[in-house]
């Protein structure tokens, strides 16, 4: 069985568990297509809690805008980061926001590959002879 840690030994727990359990069947080749997809998608914690520092300081909401989640962004950023409660909570759960951005998307990016992967056909069928 591979493990995702040889593909991509930048993980942390719990995000490497959780993406070892999405590609625990898959192949070397299709886990490797995996990491190709994902690496380049997925959010540093340590670039969020950046801009949860610059939404605190700066532009509120900017964390939430850069993870994707636009109304949320623009509610902080029209309410003042809800009062300075919201950038704070934000900046305090920093790494879950970006847990919960990356399982999101490898669960996308899992997804995909499972129905673009050709059904394999049953061994002991021969294709048709071609005249």
């Amino acid at each position: 069985m591979p493990h995702i840690t040889h593909y991509m030994p930048e993980l942390q727990e719990p995000e490497r568990t959780y993406l070892q359990s999405l590609v625990g069947r898959m192949s070397h080749e299709q886990i490797q297509i995996f990491a190709s997809a994902y690496r380049p998608r997925r959010k540093d914690p340590h670039t969020v809690l950046l801009t949860a520092i610059i939404g605190l300081v700066a532009i509120p909401g900017l964390q939430r805008f850069w993870l994707g989640q636009i109304g949320v962004g623009f509610l902080l950023l029209f309410t003042w980061g809800l009062l300075l409660i919201g950038s704070i909570s934000d900046l305090v759960s920093y790494k879950t926001l970006a847990l919960l951005y990356n399982q999101k998307v490898a669960r996308e990016i899992a997804t995909t590959m499972q129905m673009r992967l050709p059904e394999e056909p049953p061994l002991n069928v021969r294709p048709a002879p071609v005249f």
